[in-house]
């Protein structure tokens, strides 16, 4: 293990039993070693699928920022991520950034996997279009309020196309529902905008309600993969606080807020 120049960019994914999860997320990673070359960047899990990220912060020595793959504050990125950093000892000091979303570069990405799926949209068609963001969902209101800023978000991109936040699990409404509510509204030409960054379970049962198309999950999207480097060069133009592998300072979330909005 030696110190490197700038610090690690470690990738946290959630892990899943699809084996083309971590295909997809292994070529995004890719995708950002090509925009920065020379740059230091690791994969690690919270669970499933391998390396954990207890074995990747382990191999590490000196400075890493830790860009969750995750699309909004929740369990994961508010408390998993933290504990594990939390024991990877002293040879380590590193900073946990705010998920991915919501973010402009994200939407992009959700715009992009809309159009290569056949969207279409003209002034005849406006009327009776709308989308359904279909998200993994989660109990914590935050993450729930990050999934809504994003459907919001992408419905401006859409021109004013009506897009609702829906959840494969723990939360509501669920993808069904939103697709009842929409058609309620005369919205008879609904789109499932997936929104998840690997293939997996919760994303293969939301695209199967689709009425009409179902865009593929973000993967290795351009946008997504300069995404990730916004997140870590942010962390970068921020003083560093603390040192070895404890969990975030008071410093260090407030550098996390504040990048969530953006």
């Amino acid at each position: 293990m030696t110190p490197t120049a700038r610090p690690a960019l470690v990738a946290v994914a959630h892990g899943s039993r699809d084996p083309g999860a971590l295909r997809t997320v292994t070529a995004l990673l890719e995708r950002v070693r090509e925009l920065r070359p020379g740059l230091d960047v690791r994969l690690g899990h919270i669970e499933i699928d391998r390396p954990p990220l207890a074995d990747t912060l382990a191999a590490l020595c000196g400075e890493a920022v830790l860009v969750p793959l995750l699309l909004g504050r929740g369990q994961h990125v508010k408390h998993d991520i933290p504990r594990t950093l939390a024991t990877a000892g002293r040879h380590l000091r590193a900073r946990v950034v705010a998920p991915l979303g919501p973010h402009p570069l994200l939407v992009e990405a959700l715009y992009g996997r809309l159009v290569e799926a056949g969207w279409q949209l003209d002034a005849r068609s406006v009327r009776g279009t709308g989308v359904v963001l279909a998200a993994a969902g989660s109990r914590d209101p935050d993450s729930a309020a990050d999934t809504r800023r994003t459907a919001r978000l992408l419905g401006e991109r859409l021109g004013g196309v009506p897009v609702l936040p829906a959840y494969a699990s723990a939360a509501s409404p669920t993808v069904p529902e939103a697709l009842r509510a929409l058609a309620a509204r005369g919205r008879h030409r609904i789109a499932i905008a997936s929104y998840f960054t690997a293939p997996g379970r919760f994303a293969a049962q939301s695209a199967a309600g689709a009425p009409w198309i179902a865009s593929a999950p973000l993967g290795a999207h351009p946008a997504l993969a300069r995404l990730v480097l916004h997140r870590y060069e942010e962390a970068l133009t921020c003083p560093w606080a603390g040192t070895g592998g404890a969990a975030p300072t008071p410093a260090d979330q407030a550098v996390t807020s504040a990048l969530v909005p953006a």
